[in-house]
């Protein structure tokens, strides 16, 4: 069962994902959360580590996607000032955003990698997908009311997790 919580990857900051290591791993497209994964949930401006981790992405060829369970017009406010793609309305931790995605773009699950801050919607939803995943430390020790709870469950599954697998770390790197 807890299978469907576990990252393919735990690394601490979106930045330190090496795009020239997503290439080599077959990695075409990047599906990332919003809140507190690349920005912070409070502040919607993009910062200059987001846009040179998308530089990097574009020189290696990777596109940056959003796929958030905000509204339209909140993630459309959040992203026009970076020009980010983005799909609204995810359903994570559903995987219906991401295979819709998927559809849409013609991409095989082993092209794509979700990014995301929480257990219980982003990986579970990349899991749920059938593509890999990287688990990201949140940008922010404080969340949305609404995200508390599920941070609460997350803290049990991640102890339970790292009690079966010793090498279930936070990295600097993908390996």
């Amino acid at each position: 069962m807890l299978a469907r919580f576990k990252p393919t990857w735990m690394i601490e900051r979106f930045s330190d994902i090496d795009p020239d290591q997503l290439k080599q791993m077959g990695i075409h497209v990047v599906f990332s959360d919003l809140d507190n994964t690349l920005i912070a949930w409070n502040n919607p401006d993009g910062t200059p580590e987001l846009r040179e981790w998308m530089r990097k992405l574009a020189d290696a060829q990777i596109q940056l996607i959003v796929v958030s369970n905000n509204s339209h017009d909140r993630i459309g406010r959040a992203v026009e000032k970076i020009g980010l793609p983005f799909v609204s309305r995810a359903l994570k931790p559903l995987p219906v955003g991401i295979n819709r995605t998927l559809k849409k773009m013609q991409l095989a699950p082993s092209e794509v990698v979700m990014v995301g801050d929480q257990i219980m919607t982003d990986i579970l939803a990349a899991n749920s997908a059938g593509i890999r995943s990287i688990l990201v430390k949140p940008l922010l020790p404080s969340d949305k009311w609404i995200t508390k709870p599920n941070r609460m469950m997350e803290k049990q599954v991640m102890r339970l997790m790292q009690g079966q697998d010793s090498q279930m770390q936070w990295q600097k790197e993908l390996k």
